[in-house]
């Protein structure tokens, strides 16, 4: 994976060391080398991971037609590499690597706008085309890789990552009134395409931009279709399982050591038994856990069991080089910092803390690991997808937190801002632009809307956490539940399929029948593993008390000292809703406080209301 940049401005010469310091900003997604472009009015950079071809690979990448100069910078994996090569060749290309970044630029070259519809991965770029004068943006289809912009003054600039942006000296870090809503509102969650600082966007997934000297528009290339199912159950599982075998092969292809993430759990335990399957040798896997947390854990209906006797009934089937990453408390506190700063925004508190270090761990042994993010999104693994206050609830189903959310603001924010009504006016939007079938019923129709919610909104800060902190750790992590191949079928089968057996992602079990032993394939769902431990909790709070005894806190420009103090006396305990999600209380909220108020005071954050 890779860290891209990159400025076009019509109206003067670019600044190439301009476009270094931003890209500068971004090394730690691309260690291994860097590389810039620069011409009149335009300058790219790139910060490389390698992963496939060293020496074909190399970017900014140019390629010559007709005498015109196509230059890219790209961030992704292309896992249709060589079919795309192959329909090229047929047409007369000839290639001088086996790299997909080469495919990707003949695509456009080829097909124009068009090719985003044939490419197969992850990904975000930009292509700068001499013939049209434009600068040509796509991301993905689910969003797995970022890309963010801003128009400035006559010009666009694009980054990876918000930071490269604020790096340019011309671009501020100010929140006015919607980004402050989204942050207290809708945090750790954003709206999809939003930046949070004013000015600063990202290009939404499946979408493509293209900035020439008419300005700047976007369009969508890709959506879910919602069509009539009329497969059997057992027709069904077994398009499941192709769908999925076929999508874990493909991004098995690395010419760097590669491993997966080892849960125990249905959707990782999947994708490591494909994989073992298909490699036919012994791979590495990963696991993480936490100091003494057998002493401390506590059963939830959330959290049923621990994960360690399912990993090991999976690494005892398949024969894996399994390592346990056990990680102290002490660790997990200290990196809640870093976590903000390589998400750019608060974040999921230690859900993103220890993820990011469980990736530099990883990153000691392979380069690039497959994880089972995505499932419970396109399968309906989350308890919001059956309970039927949840379907009937007009609102986002991971946030019931408003009131406390609301109850902590100074009341000059409380006078400005509408808590409500911005979750409502985002939540609607989102519903609205569901693609909804003629003909079913009110019940269907509201859990096909909870499914695209959970597709734009809960998938995505996932997807956010996975990135940033696997790039923080110059890790690339990829996710083959997000193969849009699989989410198209799987998104038309109804409920009562998903759920086979009265099960969460029912149908997923059924497909998964003799490749996962028993134990594995039904057991309860349980969530990304957390700390229990106190002395997390003393880190947090002794965190969170210096914050409320420094009278310069930045957190109190925005949040009632007095409340937030009486927050952290109480350890969060008598906060009964999570701030988000289902495992966000007590800790992880007083420590995504506390994030919110090292970010204010570590980006210079101007508020501006």
């Amino acid at each position: 994976m890779c860290g891209i940049t990159g400025w076009v401005d019509f109206s003067r010469d670019v600044e190439l060391q301009q476009v270094q310091v931003m890209t500068e900003q971004l090394k730690h997604r691309g260690p291994d080398e860097n590389g810039y472009f620069n011409d009149t009015h335009l300058a790219f950079g790139h910060q490389r991971l390698i992963v496939v071809d060293p020496d074909g690979g190399k970017q900014p990448m140019q390629s010559q037609r007709h005498g015109l100069d196509y230059v890219l910078v790209y961030n992704g994996e292309l896992y249709n590499t060589e079919e795309l090569r192959n329909a090229l060749i047929k047409k007369g290309w000839t290639f001088n690597s086996h790299s997909d970044t080469e495919v990707l630029l003949k695509s456009y070259m080829e097909w124009g706008e068009d090719h985003v519809d044939k490419l197969n991965g992850i990904f975000a770029y930009a292509i700068w085309d001499p013939k049209h004068q434009q600068l040509f943006l796509a991301r993905d289809r689910l969003g797995v890789k970022p890309l963010f912009y801003t128009e400035h003054r006559n010009g666009i600039l694009f980054a990876s990552e918000i930071k490269a942006l604020l790096a340019h000296t011309e671009i501020k870090a100010v929140l006015k009134e919607e980004g402050l809503s989204e942050v207290l509102a809708l945090g750790p969650s954003r709206t999809p395409g939003h930046g949070v600082f004013d000015g600063l966007h990202e290009l939404r997934a499946a979408h493509v931009g293209i900035y020439n000297r008419d300005g700047w528009k976007t369009r969508r290339y890709w959506n879910v279709r919602s069509q009539l199912h009329q497969d059997s159950v057992e027709e069904t599982a077994l398009r499941v399982r192709q769908l999925l075998m076929e999508a874990v092969e493909r991004q098995l292809v690395s010419d760097v050591p590669l491993g997966t993430f080892l849960s125990g759990g249905v959707d990782s335990s999947a994708i490591t038994a494909i994989a073992a399957n298909k490699l036919d040798q012994p791979f590495q896997t990963f696991s993480i856990d936490y100091q003494e947390n057998d002493k401390y854990f506590t059963k939830s209906s959330f959290q049923p069991n621990q994960d360690r006797d399912f990993i090991k009934t999976m690494v005892e089937a398949l024969g894996t080089d399994h390592h346990t990453c056990t990680m102290e408390n002490k660790m997990l506190a200290d990196l809640l910092k870093a976590a903000v700063t390589y998400r750019d925004l608060p974040g999921m508190a230690d859900v993103d803390s220890s993820f990011l270090w469980f990736c530099q761990q990883t990153k000691q042994h392979v380069t690039v690991a497959l994880s089972g993010e995505c499932a419970d999104e396109i399968f309906g693994g989350y308890p919001w997808f059956y309970r039927a206050d949840d379907l009937n609830r007009q609102g986002f189903p991971w946030i019931r937190s408003s009131e406390v959310r609301k109850q902590l603001l100074r009341d000059q924010i409380t006078s400005k801002l509408d808590i409500d009504q911005y979750l409502q006016e985002r939540y609607h939007e989102t519903i609205q632009e569901t693609p909804l079938l003629e003909g079913e019923n009110s019940e269907s129709a509201a859990r096909r809307q909870m499914f695209y919610l959970n597709m734009h909104w809960f998938m995505p800060t996932l997807l956010d956490r996975k990135d940033r902190m696997s790039m923080g750790a110059s890790f690339e992590a990829r996710v083959p539940f997000s193969d849009h191949h699989l989410v198209e079928y799987v998104w038309n089968i109804p409920w009562e399929m998903k759920n086979y057996g009265n099960r969460e992602k029912g149908i997923l079990r059924k497909a998964l029948e003799g490749l996962l032993p028993d134990e594995i394939l039904y057991r309860k769902k349980s969530p990304y593993p957390k700390t229990y431990h106190p002395d997390y909790t003393a880190a947090v709070v002794q965190w969170m008390e210096s914050i409320v005894d420094n009278k310069q806190s930045r957190l109190f420009e925005i949040m009632d000292r007095d409340k937030v103090a009486e927050l952290v006396r109480h350890r969060a305990a008598n906060i009964r809703d999570p701030w988000f999600g289902q495992l966000m209380a007590g800790p992880q909220l007083l420590a995504h406080i506390a994030q919110i108020n090292y970010w204010l005071e570590a980006y210079d954050v101007t508020i501006d209301l």
